[in-house]
């Protein structure tokens, strides 16, 4: 899947922050209902203009960016200095 047919960024919408297309949704705002136990039925169920594709889109998102070798470079050298 890519990412960048179902998540965009616009600086006049959640100030700039990646967002499923066409919603007011932040790839942000799905990862912290995943992390707070929410399940995926739930998150289809509770936001019905959600569709699969774009839960899909992102976790392609996120792996998009963890591929990113500067950015596993910059959390790895943040984490070294707070366990020091």
């Amino acid at each position: 899947m890519n990412s960048h047919d179902h998540i965009v960024s616009d600086a006049d919408t959640l100030f700039g922050k990646p967002r499923i297309k066409g919603r007011r949704m932040g790839v942000n705002f799905v990862l912290e209902l995943l992390e707070s136990g929410w399940s995926k039925a739930q998150i289809l169920e509770n936001y019905p203009r959600l569709k699969a594709e774009d839960f899909q889109a992102v976790f392609a998102f996120v792996r998009d960016c963890l591929k990113d070798e500067e950015f596993i470079m910059q959390a790895t050298l943040h984490n070294d200095k707070v366990s020091a």
